[in-house]
């Protein structure tokens, strides 16, 4: 039987028989071939073609309005991020409705503040409004739906945020949600000496540390922040200096938990405080933020010490969650009662007046009323004057979301009842008739009076005279409310002024370093950001989610070997097309 190949071909174009058609009449024949146009209906497609090319649009002229929810580390973040905008010529303004782009920076702690985020990105999509996400949500599950097409500048990656914003104003989706690393070792985030504006030009919120070292079944942030990572105390305390000759009178550290401070890099809390008690000017204060009890256990005796500084407000935030030590298992908070209670008993004995505020979860899982009226005895017995009460919300990708469910009824009477329990009693009533000396620092949100704090830090409000902002002074307590004070400025007592330097203007740029003046000199951002020069159009009709190629590791051999294997293509489609019609 012959086989299938025995007709040897002598040359390729015999392949082609007498019958085909030939080049040129492939030719002719396609001539009479007419394109059918496609009808463009949706008015999603009109608006593309209604929008400049982004060649045509000019980075650094657009107006921003910027959206924080969540904690003072959060706030940090939109302060960094609105000073490199305005360091590079965009306008930060208050006016959302004439903002061209919407920066939204997130909270994950509870579910009612990603409905706000969520919310406002809806309303940002319907103004026809530029959107950049940042902040904890799209960190922590930058897949959900709602963010699908949307630019998201992760929480450690703010100091890219005039990148982010530049290319999408141009019309481009761009993600950067990697973390900061420096030989393999997971870094607190973007640098401390970058440009911020204050939100409050007299008082300078400095992260010390990113991250925590627990794993509470509750907690959302976790995905998003990771684990502990601290800022150098070197850094910490030139950032500190810098504040002080920017004419700030009050420093709030924060993070995660700032008790667990250094120990990822060789050193602790107390010894970060010493250092920066040293550069705190007369006339200054400082205080501290959240921490959890397992870490402040440690350092009772110093912890002590640094809280009795004339400099430092004697008040600490201690999360307690629950004094039933079943339900604190149930979210591994690692510790007992037992623990908290060593620490609140020990500072108010060598603090004394010293201010403990704490958090309590109301209907956690699995949590019995037995367990419950624990927690309103605890709060019964210390009666703490600063009291944050949260009713139970199931974040999704925790555990604690899996466990089973208190009755929603069940938690919101809970709630109910500590929350009677909490303003049934006046924390300030006996402070009525006594001389303090408060630091003045902002404007209450009635606008009727200057907000000051004592060496407490309870709240004291003092009429509005401008000459008292940013001052120390003494009052006579003659009112006191529920969460406030009211005092009268003693009228012969001294006035101390932390610095001799003038605060910034409200919306001023702190912290322009050369770098950051030549690039705002110049209306551009090449010379800080020299990748950026490379454009990025991808097609009009697609919103595409990248990391720009070049923005990648080894991104400048990618593009290299890509555009090799187009020229090459290229080159294939140029001869192979002479060939045939020869």
């Amino acid at each position: 039987m012959p086989a299938a190949c025995d007709s040897v071909l002598e040359d390729i174009e015999d392949i082609v028989s007498a019958e085909d058609l030939k080049p040129r009449d492939r030719q002719f024949v396609r001539k009479n071939v007419f394109p059918k146009v496609r009808k463009r209906n949706s008015q999603k497609n009109i608006q593309t073609d209604d929008d400049p090319p982004s060649d045509s649009i000019i980075p650094g002229a657009q107006k921003i309005w910027i959206r924080t929810w969540g904690c003072s580390h959060n706030n940090s973040d939109g302060e960094y991020m609105a000073g490199q905008l305005a360091a590079y010529g965009y306008k930060i303004t208050d006016n959302s409705a004439e903002a061209d782009l919407w920066l939204l920076n997130s909270c994950t702690v509870k579910n009612p503040a990603e409905d706000h985020f969520r919310n406002s990105i809806k309303k940002a999509q319907e103004g026809k409004k530029k959107v950049v996400l940042a902040g904890c949500v799209p960190q922590a599950q930058p897949r959900q739906d709602y963010l699908k097409g949307l630019s998201i500048i992760g929480v450690q990656q703010i100091d890219r945020v005039v990148e982010v914003v530049e290319e999408t104003i141009k019309g481009h989706s761009v993600r950067l949600l990697g973390q900061k690393k420096d030989n393999g070792k997971r870094l607190g985030g973007a640098r401390l000496d970058l440009p911020k504006i204050r939100k409050n030009p007299l008082i300078e919120i400095i992260s010390i540390n990113t991250g925590c070292l627990n794993a509470c079944t509750y907690c959302k942030t976790k995905h998003a922040r990771g684990d502990l990572a601290s800022y150098p105390i070197e850094e910490l305390v030139d950032r500190a200096k810098q504040s002080f000759q920017e004419g700030v009178c009050e420093i709030w550290l924060t993070s995660e938990d700032t008790g667990a401070y250094g120990r990822d890099i060789g050193t602790d809390l107390p010894t970060l405080l010493w250092k920066l008690v040293e550069a705190i000017p007369e006339g200054a204060m400082l205080r501290l933020g959240m921490t959890n009890p397992p870490y402040i256990l440690e350092h009772l005796e110093e912890m002590a010490k640094i809280l009795n500084h004339p400099r430092v407000y004697a008040f600490l935030h201690i999360p307690v969650q629950s004094a039933s030590d079943s339900v604190l298992m149930d979210m591994k908070r690692e510790y007992c009662v037992a623990d908290f209670k060593q620490v609140v008993d020990f500072l108010k004995e060598k603090v004394p007046g010293i201010t403990i505020a704490t958090d309590i979860i109301c209907g956690f899982p699995g949590e019995t009323d037995e367990d419950f009226q624990e927690t309103m005895k605890l709060v019964e017995q210390y009666r703490f004057p600063s009291l944050f009460i949260n009713q139970f919300y199931p974040r999704p990708g925790t555990p604690a979301a899996k466990m089973h469910q208190v009755p929603a009824a069940v938690k919101k009477q809970r709630t109910k009842d500590l929350s009677q329990l909490f303003h049934s009693y006046n924390p300030y009533d006996h402070k009525v008739g006594e001389r303090q000396r408060v630091l003045v620092t902002e404007e209450s949100f009635d606008s009727n009076y200057y907000v000051a704090h004592n060496p407490f830090y309870e709240q004291v409000l003092v009429p509005k005279d401008p000459l008292l902002m940013g001052k120390m002074v003494e009052v006579n307590i003659y009112e006191a409310g529920k969460h406030f004070m009211k005092g009268q400025p003693v009228s012969d007592a001294r006035v101390y002024t932390a610095s001799v330097t003038r605060p910034l203007a409200k919306g001023e740029v702190s912290g322009l370093t050369e770098e950051f003046r030549h690039a705002a000199q110049n209306g551009t951002k090449r010379k800080a950001h020299p990748s950026a020069e490379i454009p990025v159009k991808p097609p009009p009709s697609s919103w595409m989610a990248l990391q720009l190629p070049w923005q990648q590791e080894g991104g400048g051999l990618k593009m290299l070997s890509v555009s090799l294997a187009l020229l090459a293509v290229l080159v294939m489609f140029y001869y192979g097309g002479m060939k045939t019609e020869l």
